[in-house]
Formats: C-alpha cells, structure tokens, sequence
C-alpha cells in the first residue's frame, strides 16, 4: 500500500512527459470553442438544428483517440516521432517542453476560466431539456406608427403560433387566448400565472413595407432574458423565416427535432409579397367567424391563390371559409362540403404537411361521413404535425368520447383547454363533452366563463341552455332557450307561460309540435326534436326521429352514443342497438 503514492505520482509524471497532460488542456477547450461557435452559428447561418449534437458526438469520440495518439507520439521539430518508453531514455536526460505546448496550455487554461465565466455570469442563462413545456406568444407590438398594418400583424402572428406550435413536446398558447393580452398592462409574470406558462415571446415589428423588420425576445415569468434576435428579410421570405424561428426556439429550449421535423422545417420558397399579405389579412378576417368576418376572408384567400396558384396556405384558409359558412348554417352542406374537399385535397397535394389540411379533413370524416377510424386517423396526423392545434385536440376529444374511450376524451379536452382558456368556443365544447359525458354540473362554470368573454355567442348559450334542462333547472334552461331560439316573441311568451302554470313537460310538448309543424317550411333539426321527445320519455318516437336523422345523415348523430343522447335509457332497446350497428358505434357492454 505504501507503494501506490509513488506509483501514482510516476504515472502522473509520464504523462506530462507524453504531453497527455497538455493534449486534454487543448482538445478541451477546442472542444469547448468548436461548440460554443456551431451554436452560435445554427441560426444565422440556417444550420440543421441536430448540428451541435452530431458536434459534440464527433468530438467525444475523438477525445480518448487523441489520449492514446498523445501517448504513442510526440510532435517535435523533426515532425511526429514515436516518443521513448522510459527505460530508453538515459539517466539524467530530462524532457523539455516545448515552450509552444507551454504557452497552448497556458492559453487553453484563461480561455476555458473565460468562457465558464461568460457562461455563468454574462449573457442568457442555459435552458436544461424539459424546463420550458409551455409558451405564450404576445401579439406583435407596432412600433412603425402605422395602424394600418395591424391586420397584417395579426395575421403573422396567428402564422407563427401555427408554425411554433409544430415543436413536439411544447404546449403554445393559441392566439384568441394570446389576443387577451394585446396592449394589456398586466406583467409577464401576472400574465404567466394567469395562463401557467413557463415563457413568454413578445413580437414586435419596427418595419413593414416590402421588407419586414421584427424583433423576438423570449423572458421567462420573471423578465429574464433566454433568447433574443431580430429579423430583417423581404416579405416573400415571411413562411421561410417563421421556420427559422421556429427552428431557434427549438435549439433554445434544447428539444430535439425529429428528421422529419428538421425536413419539413428546412423546405423553403420565395411567395409573392402580395399573396403574403392577403393570406395574412385572410387570416384576420377567418378569426372572425362572422357573416362579414367570412366574406372578407374568402376575398382575401381568394386573391392569394390567383397570385400564388402552387401555394398550400390559402386553400387550407379557403376550406376554413366553406366549413365556417356551413357550420354558422349560412349555406347548405351539399354545397360547402364539395367546396372543402376541393381545397383540402389541394391543400395536401401541395403541402402534405399541412396540419391544418389533415384536421379539417378529420372534422369531415367524423361529422358528415361518420368514418372513424379516418376521423382519428386524420386528427393524430395534424396532431403530430402541430400538438398545439387547441381546436384539433379538442375535437378529437369528442371523437374519443363518442367512441367509449372517456379517459382519452378528457385528457385531450383538458389538454385544448389548456392551449386556448380563453377562447369562447373552446369552453363552449368543453363544456357541451362534460353534458355529453353525463357531466351537466361540471359543464356550468366553463360555459358562465365563456359568456362573460362573448355574451352572444350562440353555440354557448346553446350549450348552457342544455346543461341546465339536463340538471332540472327549468328556469335557466328556458332563460336561455329563449335568447338562441328562432320562435317569436309572442310564441316565446306563449311557451314561457305553459312552463310556468303546467310545468316542463307541457312545455316540451308544446315545442316539438312547433318544430314538427315548421318542418314542411324550414330546415329542422330532426335528431333534436328526438331529443325533445327522450327528455319526457316516449322513447318510441324519439327513436323514430333518431332514425329519420340516421337516413338523412344528420351532423348531431354523431353524439347517439353519449349520455345526454340517451344511452342509459336507451341501451337495452333493440331499435337503439340496431342504430349503433349501423353506426359502427361501440355497444352497451363493448
């Protein structure tokens, strides 16, 4: 044991005559350099974001190679010799270090202290993996003194949350939530706390015209800086920076693209500033989703693809037009559904990336073809191509729940819940898939909160209207039955008085025979007059209506299999079980 000192202090010896000692002081802070430059480097220069990993994978493997070759030779004046074994140098002989390995050591010793130092204390704190999951993207601030573009920002900004959100393993809070905050005076870490988010980037645009020019500066809740850079390119290359960004952001918060990922971030192509900018407006004037909101959106896309014919985008927002104009019911299915396919499948045909493409194809297969295993297959398809879309996740959930799978359903919903809180629709169909999930109470408070953001939006009012008929609360069921129905006022007033001298039942009776009445001069819902008649439980004739809808393909057959449709009344009738047959719809007991 006495001898081990002496041993180690030999081995020691030898390889600080072998140069090994100075070899690892240099390779290292090479290492460290060649590192520090290629991170530098990835953004500016368009590099693959895998770069550093490949970098430090290279320079690892080189490190024990450079020990042994280190061992084994020696540079010297004469060139590279095999340096002498010990034994064979004579006594009293003692190696001299060369003064330019003195002087590498010495160098390589201040310039690793300098850039630890750099490192720790100077500059932009490094992220570990995993630390930021989820993102808020402010809407962009104009600085340029130009109102005018503020339609043109709006539609960047939807664009690069899109864009952003295809980063896996990150949740990007959709915009109609980030729109809250625009011009908000609340700080990052109010607004963090509020949306739970663990970053935040705040956009802003110094100039607009034929080139942009943007800053983008991502703090974390406490206004630390992690990442800042600014953007000065043509508007053609908007679509091309977006990925950049993208691409950078996923370098900063250390997540690791997939090939796939890295592929479809690095295509590129040069769009007409003109198309840019009506796909941009376009996209404006689609959040909408009124009358007018519509129109202007259909013109501007429109335009986009006259300019641009080969560019996928437009078409993506085209298809949003038909499917929105037939979801407010401002034009007939039979003629949107032709119209969204046709723009879809161009939409695919040029990008097959396009995950706004493959959820709209899914909203299609579920909806009006009642395909599910396509519905889900298309929804999984957008979602790995954008696991942001809070409007694809939640749809999705309703899918899981229609086909029996409640848990999945709930996480989805939560998951969309998280990405867009404050997005009337969205807390509009959280709370319509906790009805549907025989769930009415819990479906109250979202559907309140939706209300207090827009007080008229229809589809919500709707939805709370159901949940109170569903908990037995006849007198907020018809408060607000009585906002969204089409009756006039003296049949409202007329039905208001039988609910309250002969109560609900007389009440619903009194509505499917004006719904039934009306049915031969406007279009009527013939699954929600079914509905109507299970609530007072004559179950034949809500399953005659229930079949009538299955033959003409009604939308709401969709939901048969849920609670609020009658399930649990219904599961053992066999006229019922024949339907989901048909439906391909699981089973009582499945």
């Amino acid at each position: 044991m006495a001898d081990n000192p002496n041993k180690l202090s030999q081995f020691w010896q030898e390889l600080k005559r072998r140069r090994v000692v100075h070899v690892i002081t240099v390779y290292a802070t090479s290492a460290f350099v060649i590192i520090e430059l290629v991170n530098n480097l990835t953004e500016p220069l368009n590099l693959p974001t895998n770069l550093a990993t490949i970098v430090i994978i290279v320079l690892a493997v080189g490190f024990p190679l450079a020990i042994i070759l280190s061992w084994l030779y020696d540079l010297t004046s004469e060139g590279v010799e095999r340096t002498k074994p010990l034994i064979e140098i004579e006594e009293g002989d003692k190696p001299v270090v060369p003064n330019a390995w003195r002087i590498a050591t010495y160098v390589s010793f201040v310039v690793i202290i300098g850039l630890v130092t750099i490192n720790i204390v100077g500059g932009t704190r490094g992220l570990r993996p995993g630390e930021i999951q989820t993102l808020l993207i402010l809407p962009y601030q104009n600085y340029t003194g130009d109102d005018q573009l503020d339609i043109l920002l709006s539609g960047m900004h939807s664009a690069l949350i899109g864009d952003v959100g295809r980063i896996p393993d990150l949740i990007v809070i959709s915009k109609t939530t980030s729109d809250v905050y625009k011009d908000s005076d609340k700080t990052l870490s109010q607004i963090a706390e509020e949306l739970g988010v663990d970053a935040i980037i705040e956009p802003g645009v110094m100039c607009a015209g034929d080139t942009v020019c943007f800053q983008l500066a991502m703090n974390t809740p406490n206004e630390e800086q992690l990442w800042i850079a600014e953007y000065s390119e043509s508007k053609s290359q908007i679509p091309n920076i977006h990925n950049r960004i993208t691409k950078q952001i996923a370098v900063e918060l250390k997540i690791e693209l997939t090939t796939d990922q890295a592929s479809v971030l690095a295509e590129r192509r040069t769009v007409d500033t003109e198309a840019v900018d009506a796909y941009m407006k376009g996209l404006f004037y689609l959040d909408k989703t009124d009358r007018g909101g519509i129109q202007k959106a259909r013109e501007y896309f429109s335009n986009a693809i006259k300019i641009e014919p080969d560019w996928a985008p437009p078409y993506t927002g085209m298809a949003g037009v038909w499917a929105y104009q037939m979801q407010m019911s401002f034009i007939s299915p039979s003629l949107a559904i032709p119209k969204i396919y046709e723009n879809l499948n161009r939409a695919l045909e040029l990008d097959p990336n396009s995950s706004n493409a493959h959820y709209s194809k899914a909203l299609i297969a579920v909806w009006t073809e009642w395909n599910w295993e396509k519905g889900e297959e298309e929804f999984i398809n957008s979602l790995e191509l954008n696991p942001s879309n809070a409007m694809c996740r939640m749809f999705y959930g309703h899918l899981l729940n229609i086909l029996s799978r409640p848990d999945e359903a709930i996480y989805q919903a939560n998951q969309a819940l998280k990405l867009d809180p404050q997005k009337p629709l969205i807390l509009g169909l959280y709370g319509a898939l906790m009805t549907h999930m025989g769930k009415p109470q819990s479906a109250i408070p979202y559907l309140k909160k939706a209300l207090l953001i827009d007080s008229t939006h229809r589809f919500v009012i709707g939805c709370l209207s159901g949940a109170y008929r569903e908990i037995g609360d006849d007198d907020n069921w018809f408060e607000y039955f009585k906002k969204i129905t089409w009756y006039d006022d003296k049949v409202v007033a007329s039905l208001d008085s039988v609910l309250q001298e002969h109560g609900y039942r007389a009440a619903v009776e009194m509505t499917i025979k004006i719904e039934e009445e009306a049915a031969n001069e406007r279009y009527i819902d013939i699954s929600m007059v079914g509905y109507q008649y299970l609530k007072i439980h004559n179950y034949d004739k809500a399953l005659d209506c229930y079949e009538k809808a299955y033959e003409i393909h009604q939308p709401n057959m969709t939901y048969i299999s849920t609670n609020q449709y009658g399930y649990d009344q219904l599961k053992e009738n066999p006229r019922y079980i024949a339907l989901l047959k048909k439906m391909n719809l699981p089973l009582p007991g499945e």
